[in-house]
C-alpha cells in the first residue's frame, strides 16, 4: 500500500516540475492553487504549501501547513544531520534545511532519489541556487550535507 501511495506522491510532485511564478513574487495560478490548501493568500512563501498540497491531493496524513517546522514531527524523522534515526529516506518523504539565522527549518521539498553522498529532490519556492525564496518547482541535486532532516508520512510503521 504504501508503495502505490509512493507512486502517486511521485507522479504528483513530478508533474509539477517547471511551474513558474507569474506576475510577481508568490504569484501564479498555480503557486496560489498551492498557497490555498493551507488557508493563504498570493504573496507568501510555498515551499511548505507545495508539499501540503501535494499530500492533501494523495491522500497522504501529513500536516497541512505552510510553516516548514509543523513537518518536523519527531515521531515522523527518520533522518537527522547525517545519521539513519529509523529507515533511509525514500521517493515521497520531505526533508528540511535548517537556517541558522531563523533558528528553524525554514525550506521543504521532496525527497526524489536517495543516494550517497547527494539527493536529488522535487521542491517549490526555489530556483537554480537553490534558494527558499525562489520562483518555481525544480528537481534539484543536493549534497546531503545541507540536509538538516527528513520525515516519512507515508510508511505506516512510522509513528
Amino acid at each position: 500500500m504504501s508503495e502505490e501511495k509512493r507512486k502517486c506522491v511521485k507522479e504528483l510532485y513530478d508533474s509539477q516540475v517547471g511551474v513558474r511564478e507569474i506576475g510577481g513574487e508568490n504569484r501564479g495560478a498555480h503557486v496560489e492553487m498551492y498557497l490555498a490548501i493551507t488557508g493563504l493568500g498570493p504573496g507568501y512563501a510555498w515551499c511548505s504549501s507545495f508539499v501540503s498540497w501535494v499530500y492533501f491531493h494523495t491522500g497522504v496524513q501529513a500536516p497541512i501547513s505552510a510553516w516548514v517546522p509543523s513537518f518536523a514531527l519527531k515521531n515522523k524523522r527518520i533522518y537527522q544531520r547525517g545519521k539513519f534515526l529509523k529507515q533511509r529516506p525514500q521517493s515521497g518523504d520531505v526533508f528540511m534545511i535548517w537556517y541558522h539565522k531563523l533558528n528553524r527549518p525554514a525550506h521543504i521539498g521532496f525527497v526524489d532519489q536517495w543516494g550517497e553522498k547527494w539527493i536529488t529532490t522535487v521542491e517549490g519556492n526555489t530556483n537554480d541556487n537553490g534558494s527558499r525564496e525562489g520562483d518555481g518547482v525544480y528537481r534539484k541535486r543536493r549534497l546531503k550535507k545541507q540536509i538538516w532532516a527528513v520525515s516519512d508520512f507515508i510508511s505506516p510503521k512510522i509513528n
